[in-house]
């Protein structure tokens, strides 16, 4: 049975689809595959050993983020199937999805915002590690509500390849950063652009390929659009509340909200029949599509937030020279941040000057 690749479903055998249809779907998918393969490695050319070691030497961030992924989403989730009384078939899958790890997507829209890489690749893996448990344990707690429920799968085959498409290509491009550091900083850029390019695709191809999908009902479609944006509020709410500094406040909230839409769609195909998977395979392929909309509005949003705040630095810095640190020196209250000794910011526009 063949996999789905992040933000895709595959559906072949839940329609009547046309031959021509499906096998531009395969080909979507392995293309699709490569890929994101070598959008994760451009991605992995940002980290540096140090700062990767530094976090799971000390794996504060990871443990928050841990605990909104498998904490946060799964009970969100259950509140919402429930609130909204959608039916068992498409509660089951809401449930699923919310009780999965961290996507791809969450590490592309860490680098647009400035967030941090390192945490955010290690947060993707060591959540795809605790899936391994956390998935059934989670999906013990809430499924009570849902007989269906019961004959839900959980592929642990498929939970070990997600972790070596991120552990791999990461490794690799930890290593090019290490031995070619000039070389890996256009790997980086030229990997940001693709990656834009490629959400775009799978937007567009999605959309194209199950429009059907989105003939459903108004509930489903609601709790599509608000549950990716209620993972990253809830993120970044419990980040800033343990004190986190801002780039980790941001990675933690993209890591919560973007949820592995792959999994659960192998998930659903290993549990459910083919007239069951109608149902269920609406709720996967809307929470993508939105979760990545919400995703480029808050890369808009910091966007312009960094354009003005440099501006006001700029202006700050001209009338107060003595002394400039970095935001991820400063914790939330602006308090000089010294038990991050690797927390180094290279963007332009995480620089604020500071008198003493």
């Amino acid at each position: 049975m063949s996999n789905c690749t992040n933000l895709t479903l595959c559906n072949n055998e839940t329609r009547n689809d046309s031959d021509s249809n499906g096998t531009l779907s395969t080909i979507f998918s392995i293309v699709l595959s490569i890929m994101l393969a070598l959008v994760v490695f451009s991605l992995g050319c940002t980290v540096e050993a140090l700062k990767l070691w530094s976090h799971l030497r000390r794996p504060w961030g990871i443990v928050i983020g841990l605990v909104c992924q498998f904490g946060i989403m799964p009970l969100i989730a259950y509140l919402l199937a429930i609130g909204f009384s959608v039916q068992p078939t498409q509660a089951v899958a809401i449930l699923i999805l919310g009780c999965c790890p961290g996507g791809l997507l969450s590490n592309i829209i860490t680098l647009w915002v400035d967030g941090d890489m390192d945490l955010s690749l290690s947060m993707t893996s060591c959540s795809t590690i605790v899936a391994l448990g956390m998935m059934p344990l989670c999906l013990f707690i809430y499924s009570n509500s849902w007989e269906l429920a019961k004959s839900i799968i959980i592929p642990y085959y498929n939970i070990g390849m997600a972790l070596l498409s991120v552990v791999v290509p990461v490794g690799v491009g930890v290593y090019v950063n290490y031995k070619w550091p000039s070389k890996a900083k256009l790997i980086s850029k030229i990997g940001s652009i693709i990656g834009g390019l490629l959400m775009l695709v799978i937007g567009v191809a999605s959309t194209v390929l199950y429009k059907g999908s989105w003939n459903t009902d108004m509930s489903i479609l609601i709790i599509g659009i608000i549950y990716p944006l209620l993972g990253y509020i809830s993120g970044f709410g419990i980040a800033v509340i343990v004190r986190q500094p801002w780039p980790r406040c941001r990675t933690i909230a993209l890591e919560t909200g973007a949820q592995n839409v792959q999994m659960c769609s192998t998930v659903l195909q290993l549990s459910f029949s083919p007239k069951q998977l109608v149902q269920m395979f609406t709720f996967p392929l809307i929470y993508a599509s939105f979760q990545f909309v919400n995703g480029m509005l808050l890369v808009a949003a910091y966007q312009l937030y960094k354009r003005l705040f440099w501006k006001a630095s700029k202006e700050i810095s001209k009338k107060f020279p003595e002394r400039c640190i970095t935001v991820s020196e400063l914790d939330i209250n602006g308090i000089v941040n010294q038990d991050f000794e690797y927390e180094g910011v290279t963007h332009i526009g995480d620089t604020v000057s500071s008198t003493l």
